[in-house]
C-alpha cells in the first residue's frame, strides 16, 4: 500500500495510504488506526459515564470498550454490570482536539448487527456547552438502529428541525451487509448545502435556506463524534438483544478534507 505524508493540524505530518489523496480536497485531519492499543490522545478524548438519550450503557475509556488493534479501532458494547448500569461501551471525541467548519468528513467503518445497537458517526457544534442542543446544530453522517438491520440514516438537527418537533431533515440508504463489510460513511459539508454518501453514493442532500440560525446554524466549527450506544430512545425502540453482546463497531479510518478552493478561508 502507497503511503504519503499529511500534515494534520492536531499531531503534525503523518503517514496515510496514497488512496487517502481525493481530487479537489485537501487532508487536514487522520487517523488510520495503525498503532496498537488505546486511541491516540492527541485526537481523541473519550466521553465518560451516561451521557443522553435514555441509553441503557455506561461509557469507559477501558480497554474492553475501545482500543485499536489490528489496524482498526474497535469500540465495544458489552453487556456488563458497570456503575449501575447494565452494558458498557465507548464514545470518543474531537471536541477538545480539533474542530472543523466545513469539509468532507468520511469513516470506513463495519457496523454491529444485533437489536438494541446503536452506532453513530456525527458531528455537534463546538459551542454545545454554551448554547445548548439544538442550537449548536448536529450532523448525522450515519446512524443505525439494530431492529432495522442494513438501513443507513443521514440527518441533520437545527432549533427548527429535529426529532423533538418531528420535523427533522434525513435521509436513508439501504446497505445490506453494513454489518459483515467495511463501507465508507461520509458528509460534505459547505456554506450552502451538506451532502450525505454511502460509497460515494449520494442519497440525500440538505441545502441552506437562509441566513437564520435555527435553520442553518453550520456556519462555525463542529466536532466529530464516534460512539456506540445499546438502546435508548431510538436504538431501545423495540427492545435489546442483550444474549447478542458483546457487539463491535470497527472502524478503519477517519479522514477529514477541506475543499481546496477554499482552503485559504
Amino acid at each position: 500500500m502507497g503511503l504519503v505524508l499529511a500534515c494534520i493540524l492536531t499531531a503534525g505530518c503523518a503517514a496515510v495510504p496514497a488512496e487517502a489523496v481525493r481530487l479537489g480536497w485537501s487532508l487536514v485531519f487522520s487517523d488510520e488506526f495503525e498503532r496498537p492499543g488505546a486511541p491516540n490522545p492527541a485526537l481523541w478524548t473519550p466521553e465518560l459515564g451516561y451521557v443522553r438519550n435514555e441509553e441503557a450503557q455506561y461509557y469507559t475509556p477501558r480497554r474492553d470498550n475501545m482500543r485499536v488493534e489490528n489496524g482498526a479501532l474497535v469500540i465495544e458494547a458489552r453487556k456488563e454490570k458497570y456503575q449501575g448500569f447494565a452494558f458498557t461501551s465507548a464514545s470518543l471525541t474531537t471536541i477538545d482536539r480539533q474542530q472543523f467548519r466545513y469539509g468532507r468528513v468520511e469513516v470506513r467503518a463495519k457496523l454491529p448487527k444485533a437489536r438494541g445497537a446503536w452506532p453513530a458517526i456525527w458531528l455537534l457544534g463546538g459551542d454545545i456547552m454554551e448554547v445548548g442542543w439544538p442550537q449548536s446544530g448536529e450532523i448525522d453522517i450515519m446512524e443505525h438502529v439494530g431492529h432495522e438491520p442494513g438501513r443507513i440514516y443521514g440527518t441533520v438537527h437545527t432549533p427548527a428541525f429535529n426529532h423533538t418537533l418531528g420535523t427533522s431533515k434525513g435521509g436513508s440508504v439501504t446497505v445490506a451487509d453494513a454489518g459483515d463489510a467495511f463501507h465508507v460513511y461520509a458528509a460534505e459539508w459547505s456554506a450552502e448545502r451538506i451532502d450525505f454518501f454511502v460509497d460515494d453514493r449520494r442519497y440525500f442532500s440538505f441545502e441552506k435556506q437562509r441566513d437564520d440560525p435555527a435553520v442553518w446554524p453550520f456556519d462555525k466549527p463542529f466536532y466529530v463524534i464516534l460512539n456506540l450506544a445499546v438502546g435508548g430512545s431510538w436504538g431501545g425502540e423495540r427492545g435489546i438483544d442483550a444474549a447478542a453482546f458483546p457487539q463491535r463497531f470497527v472502524i478503519d479510518y477517519v479522514r477529514v478534507y477541506r475543499d481546496a478552493r477554499t482552503a485559504h478561508r
